[in-house]
């Protein structure tokens, strides 16, 4: 036995559940019934424990990604300075435009060794912790002769 009840909605939310009605060929006095059982059962709580449960493993995948990219970031950084460092002399001001040259072939051989320590996995954000432990790090002319294979 059904028994009729008034009751009074938003403009907006009447609409909502009226597009809702149409689009699945369904009276709005089953939806919204459906919708007051669904709020009342006793697993509504444990199906909106589970929206949240999602939505924070979502959340974490994306922060994993960030992480992944700022480790990326610190380790093109870091291969940058040791690179720069090791292998790039004083330029006289006469030889800009040949430094420029220069500039371009070791930049491309920059973005090569960071493609291949990234793929490979190696950090130096782990090497900088190793070395500041005193166990050994991978020295400066190793990185340098990485980067140009």
């Amino acid at each position: 036995m059904r028994t009729r009840m008034n009751v009074y909605f938003e403009a907006e939310l009447l609409q909502k559940v009226a597009d809702l009605a149409a689009r699945r060929n369904l009276s709005k006095s089953l939806i919204v019934e459906a919708a007051v059982a669904s709020f009342l059962s006793p697993d509504a709580e444990d199906r909106r424990e589970a929206a949240f449960a999602r939505r924070l493993d979502r959340l974490s995948r994306q922060i994993d990604r960030l992480t992944r990219d700022v480790g990326i970031s610190s380790e093109a950084v870091g291969l940058f300075v040791r690179f720069w460092l090791t292998a790039t002399p004083p330029i006289p001001d006469a030889a800009w435009a040949a430094a420029r040259a220069t500039g371009t072939e070791r930049y491309q051989a920059f973005v090569d060794a960071l493609g291949r320590r990234v793929a490979k996995g190696h950090s130096f954000i782990h090497e900088v912790s190793v070395e500041v432990e005193g166990q050994g790090a991978t020295p400066l002319s190793e990185t340098a002769a990485e980067a140009r294979n």
